[in-house]
């Protein structure tokens, strides 16, 4: 079991000049969702369980086990990140502003023994938001 005051916790901001409803979508659809961040069977649907599926890479499957926390449409997403006691959970909350969404990405969770997991997340989600945000630019 992991000491909470020893985890750790990613968290990416980026202001957005779309409308929360325009960021849910490439949150919550499937189809969009696979085309800034991976192949998936996502469902918005608390309690469902789905997967991310990239390229394998040595010492990785490329399958990521999810399962949905919670679902406040527009405005919140939860979900469980991973297995096998490596678990961490990702938050997304979409925030109206004046020229656009505030969205925040928030992953928690990371144990004292996940350095390189939680170097790898700030990374990875890093070059994933570029992809939604790109994706955002392009959609109607």
């Amino acid at each position: 079991m992991t000491d909470a005051a020893q985890e750790r916790t990613l968290v990416i901001e980026r202001e957005m000049p779309h409308p929360p409803e325009k960021i849910w979508r490439a949150l919550t659809e499937g189809q969009l969702l696979e085309q800034w961040l991976m192949k998936n069977d996502f469902q918005p649907i608390v309690g469902h369980r789905f997967t991310f599926r990239a390229l394998p890479v040595q010492n990785w499957n490329g399958v990521i086990e999810c399962e949905v926390l919670a679902v406040e449409p527009n405005s919140r997403l939860s979900y469980g990140w991973g297995t096998l006691g490596l678990g961490t959970v990702v938050t997304w909350t979409l925030t109206p502003t004046e020229g656009g969404t505030l969205l925040r990405m928030e992953q928690s969770g990371f144990g004292p023994d996940q350095t390189a997991n939680y170097k790898g997340a700030s990374y990875g989600w890093k070059n994933f938001i570029g992809n939604l945000e790109r994706l955002l630019g392009g959609l109607a």
